[in-house]
């Protein structure tokens, strides 16, 4: 793994003055509960996604941590070479894009490849969507905004059905509290007609910021004017990328050639509560009590 250039970074964004930044790492690396290994760089992509703001980069960043030491599911056992992460591998495209739309924003895309609903694990696949987001991220540097796309060709009700709602919850929660991006939209594409089934599972935990830049698009001509036709793989109308196929084993490669940078990261992206001051912190803390959640019923 290759952090992103600091100097270029700076340059970038001279908003961002780099004596408040190295203030906001001190201050990080004075909390016992937080790893002393944690990166200007890293730093940075908080700072930047808070606008600037300390308090909030502070609360964001202690938040994020949190989360990624008690959401089990998604963000522990970051071993690439696990076979559920192996199977997700299988199952999935994730596939960040190269270039960015005429704003500067970059893209990041998400497919299903194989349609066997058994092998499709909600956890695993988000586990392994996070991975690439953040191997993305330390090498590509902060960026003006980031724009998330799910393609839901092939989609089945029973792919939907195995989506559980506290999961939905918590990591809706992730993204919404404590990811350290500027999200600019949220685009399904290729709808599928059980679309309410899904929206179901997501509307009770978003929020109006969330609502307000999620799209929904049948017709690909419409989301070209969100994301440019010539970003997209062939199998879109693209020409910058091959196929997404290929494209994920890109990144997938990316990660399993750098499996044990992976691991240190997810080490130093959580917190020790043994050593938080005051009181310890535990999931029902960020989530409340975690109750008798459901599995969405499908008609």
């Amino acid at each position: 793994m290759k952090e992103a250039n600091l100097e270029d970074q700076y340059a970038s964004f001279p908003e961002i003055k780099r004596p408040e930044v190295l203030k906001f790492l001190d201050w990080i690396h004075a909390q016992p509960h937080i790893s002393d290994r944690f990166s200007e760089g890293e730093a940075l992509h908080f700072f930047h996604a808070c606008r600037c703001s300390m308090e909030v980069a502070k609360q964001v960043l202690d938040t994020n941590l949190t989360a990624r030491t008690h959401l089990e599911e998604f963000f522990v056992n970051l071993d690439c070479e696990r076979p559920e992460i192996r199977r997700a591998m299988r199952t999935v495209s994730i596939v960040p894009l190269p270039g960015a739309t005429p704003e500067g924003y970059r893209v990041i895309l998400a497919k299903l490849d194989d349609l066997n609903t058994s092998n499709y694990n909600f956890a695993d696949v988000m586990k392994l969507y996070c991975m690439v987001f953040d191997f993305w991220m330390y090498e590509d540097g902060i960026q003006p905004g980031h724009v998330i796309v799910i393609d839901l060709k092939n989609t089945s009700l029973g792919h939907v059905a195995r989506i559980g709602l506290l999961q939905m919850k918590k990591f809706l929660y992730y993204l919404q509290e404590a990811a350290a991006i500027r999200l600019i939209g949220f685009h399904f594409i290729n709808i599928v007609p059980f679309m309410d089934k899904i929206l179901a599972l997501m509307t009770p935990f978003m929020k109006k910021e969330l609502t307000s830049v999620l799209h929904m698009h049948s017709d690909l001509k419409e989301f070209y004017k969100f994301v440019p036709k010539e970003m997209l793989p062939k199998e879109y109308g693209g020409h910058q990328l091959e196929e997404t196929n290929l494209g994920k084993e890109i990144y997938y490669k990316k990660l399993l050639n750098n499996r044990k940078e992976m691991l240190e990261f997810e080490t130093r992206h959580q917190v020790n509560e043994k050593l938080r001051p005051g009181k310890a912190k535990n999931a029902s803390d960020l989530f409340g009590i975690e109750g008798n959640f459901k599995k969405l019923d499908i008609d």
